[in-house]
């Protein structure tokens, strides 16, 4: 629970510290307020212009778009539109250029105020314009002009540094460095008075980057292709255009680009087609040559011919042969065979006149046997059956002969077609391979050119009905409230800037600041702490009987401290307070004196000997006469209380002064009757408070030590330095100094530290050669000395 209340403590005590500078941080405050209205009144709104565009999955460029035409050979698989190669073909330099060119952004107009400028667009009382332009003028512009109107004709040309370049008048062409300009007036019979306008034209490179770097494009979901399109600008309807430009020109760019590869496409296809009918034409008339030269029309449809021939033949000799046989088996038979045989009749062929013969013949035999049945070989009926079944067989044989003659001729000729069709169908295989090399390579040309001529009409359709690469979902818009500045955000910002400007200014102070301030720079120490004494209302202040004040009721408890160490000092013999310090000025001849003082309106006999007698300042608070100490140590004087006067004021409070400032002081503090006197003055008083010299700057303190019960070691707030802490430290860790004790002086100086013995507020300003009259609010807020 206590360090919870040591923590709370230590936070009201670092408040307290910069609360007491309030009418600072009000100051401040008060001050950024102001500057930040006087900014909102006069700084341009900046807006934010936001578009949305849909990317088409055509791919914008590149040899997958060259080949599109050619998407159905397989070629190209997968040609679609990569959205962050779209989001940086929308962010490139080139289309920038051509947007601010377009648009003429690199010129603009503003017209002079009572304390700023504004900047006008589109409807603006003059415009300028260029021509014969070189390099330099897109590169660098022409700079700042400034026109002032003087009448509806006339104007004065003035550069940017006020100086009049001439008079014109509108219309009028101005040669200049880069570009001859003209400066035309658009209010017509409106004349707005003598009015200046600032034209700044600058260069196209260094104005096309502004608005590029201004250009924001995003897509928030990576399976869309919808990109957001957004520019900051201070005058929405320029943001407006520039992202409705920007995009056309995008579109244009890709209905270009498209249109570019269709150009080629189609002249690639021309080119294809011309070559391609030159090869087919030679493919062909060697197809026509091929087939004069073999005296063939088709040459399937020939070689079926020319084999169904050689069958027909083949068939017609072996039917030919047969018939030859037969005739050769009637023949013999005929000439074996007696007048009353029959003759085979239906193996004969059915050509000649030897089949109706036979038939004759044989019904002749016939008859011959009916007759014999009858009659004998004498009767004349079968006599002359007899002749004429002779005569028939003569016949039948002659005309057998002929038939066999016909038919060898017939055999020999059949044989002879038979060869020169096999000799055709033997040709047949070589032909066909010939003729297939032939007409495949007719078809693969004959294809090509028929699939060229088809891509060629769909490239025509594709170039004349070429669409944008991206379509316009949201039109180019913005908020009625600007994103910049934003005026709850300007003053909180200005509010807290006016904190912190203080704030750093006093917390840098305490940074650098390394001087001790409170009680709280001594925990650390191993040394017992007495307490603190605050600064003095007067600069020269003596406790007495009736002071109430803050630096006495602090000595009081310093006092009642000091009785708690001064428990093995018997009784009779006086207690010996020492009052040293690390440096001189740390108050240590104020301690001392009112130390004396306090413990004096106890009632008990005090004395208090000046023993810094190298710098004394005992006469800052008491009247002392000029002899003293040095006067007694230095002469063969051996009654002290010569020099021993008593304070006006009280009872029992006297005081030794230092002296004389003697040429020796170490030697002469070394001297014998310094022992004699301690100890002849301990016998004779209560209490001898005793200032001595601060011990980081000489030995005297150190020579007396011994002399002491207690050392009361004082330190100055807000004058020692911290890292001279370890002075003390390591006397008292050494015992150097008996019974030591620090107590800390002058706090209360700065009340951002503080001091509270609740007697109200403020305790004095100081005390010592350095004191000064306290500063009133105003002379510490405006730093009146």
């Amino acid at each position: 629970m206590s360090s919870v209340n040591n923590k709370q403590l230590d936070i009201k005590q670092i408040l307290g510290q910069y609360l007491y500078y309030w009418k600072w941080f009000a100051l401040s405050v008060i001050i950024c307020l102001i500057a930040a209205y006087v900014h909102l009144r006069y700084v341009s709104p900046m807006y934010s212009i936001t578009a949305t565009i849909l990317i088409k999955d055509d791919k914008k460029g590149g040899l997958a778009s060259e080949l599109s035409a050619f998407g159905d050979l397989g070629v190209v698989k997968g040609a679609k539109s990569n959205t962050y190669n779209e989001v940086e073909l929308l962010k490139t330099r080139s289309l920038a250029k051509k947007t601010v060119k377009e648009l003429e952004l690199y010129v603009s107009y503003f017209q002079e105020g009572r304390i700023s400028k504004k900047e006008m667009y589109k409807n603006v009382p003059i415009k300028a314009s260029f021509y014969n332009t070189s390099e330099d003028f897109l590169l660098k512009g022409l700079g700042t002009f400034i026109v002032q109107v003087k009448s509806p004709t006339k104007f004065d040309l003035l550069d940017a540094k006020e100086v009049k370049i001439g008079e014109y008048s509108f219309g009028q062409p101005i040669k200049r460095q880069h570009a001859t300009m003209v400066i035309t007036n658009t209010f017509g019979k409106d004349f707005p008075g003598k009015t200046t306008y600032i034209v700044r034209i600058g260069g196209l490179e260094g104005v096309a980057s502004s608005y590029r770097g201004r250009l924001q494009v995003s897509h928030g979901n990576e399976e869309t292709t919808i990109l957001t399109l957004t520019i900051v600008d201070p005058i929405i309807e320029r943001g407006k255009d520039y992202l409705s430009a920007i995009i056309d020109n995008y579109n244009q760019e890709a209905i270009q680009d498209k249109n570019e590869v269709a150009r080629k496409t189609d002249a690639f296809i021309n080119q294809r087609l011309d070559s391609i009918s030159r090869d087919l034409d030679e493919v062909e008339i060697g197809i026509e040559g091929f087939k004069r030269e073999n005296k063939i029309t088709d040459l399937p449809i020939d070689a079926g011919i020319f084999l169904q021939n050689n069958t027909d033949y083949a068939q017609s000799a072996v039917s030919n042969a047969t018939q030859i046989t037969v005739i050769d088996v009637m023949l013999d038979f005929l000439k074996k065979s007696t007048i009353d045989d029959i003759i085979p009749q239906n193996i004969m062929p059915n050509s000649g006149d030897a089949i109706p013969l036979i038939s004759e013949y044989n019904r002749l035999v016939l008859a011959r046997q009916r007759y014999k049945l009858e009659a004998t070989e004498l009767n004349p009926a079968v006599i002359f059956n007899n002749q004429q079944i002779e005569a028939l067989k003569s016949n039948i044989l002659e005309s057998l002969n002929n038939l066999r003659l016909t038919l060898q001729i017939a055999q020999k000729d059949i044989e002879r077609q038979e060869g020169i069709f096999g000799g055709k169908i033997g040709k047949y295989p070589t032909q066909e391979r010939q003729f297939r090399t032939i007409t495949r390579q007719q078809t693969v040309i004959e294809a090509l050119y028929l699939y060229l001529l088809q891509k060629r009409e769909e490239n025509a359709i594709s170039l004349a009905v070429t669409a944008p690469n991206s379509k316009v979902i949201d039109e180019a818009y913005s908020n009625s409230s600007p994103i910049s500045p934003k005026r709850n955000v300007e003053f909180l910002s200005a509010f807290l800037f006016g904190l912190f400007v203080p704030f750093s200014i006093i917390y840098g102070k305490k940074m650098l600041d390394n001087k001790i301030h409170s009680s709280k720079d001594l925990e650390d120490l191993s040394v017992p702490f007495l307490g603190d004494v605050p600064r003095a209302e007067f600069n020269n202040e003596l406790i007495s009987q009736h002071s109430r004040s803050a630096t006495a009721e602090s000595l009081r408890i310093v006092r009642t401290n000091l009785e708690f160490m001064f428990n093995s000092i018997p009784e009779g013999v006086a207690k010996t307070i020492f009052v040293t310090s690390t440096i001189p000025k740390e108050g240590k001849t104020f301690i001392s004196v009112n130390l004396a003082a306090t413990l004096a309106l106890t009632g008990k006999k005090v004395l208090l000997i000046a023993m810094d007698i190298r710098n004394p300042k005992l006469d800052e608070y008491i009247n002392v006469p000029s002899k003293g100490l040095t006067n007694f140590l230095s002469s063969k004087e051996t009654d002290i209380n010569k020099y021993i006067f008593k304070q006006e004021g009280f009872e029992e409070f006297y005081v030794l002064p230092p002296g004389i400032i003697p040429p020796n002081p170490a030697e002469l503090l070394m001297n014998s009757k310094v022992a004699d006197l301690f100890e002849k003055l301990k016998l004779e008083y209560d209490y001898l408070v005793v200032d001595t010299a601060p011990v980081s700057l000489v030995t005297d303190t150190m020579i007396l030590a011994h002399y002491a019960d207690t050392f009361v070691y004082v330190t100055r707030a807000n004058h020692l330095d911290k890292r001279m802490l370890n002075i003390p430290e390591n006397l008292y860790r050494e015992g150097k100094l008996p019974g030591m004790g620090m107590l800390l002086n002058d706090t209360g100086s700065e009340k951002g530290y503080g001091y509270g013995y609740g007697y109200g507020y403020g305790y004095g300003y100081g005390y010592g050669p350095d004191i000064k009259k306290p500063k009133t609010w105003k002379d510490k807020l405006f730093g009146k000395k």
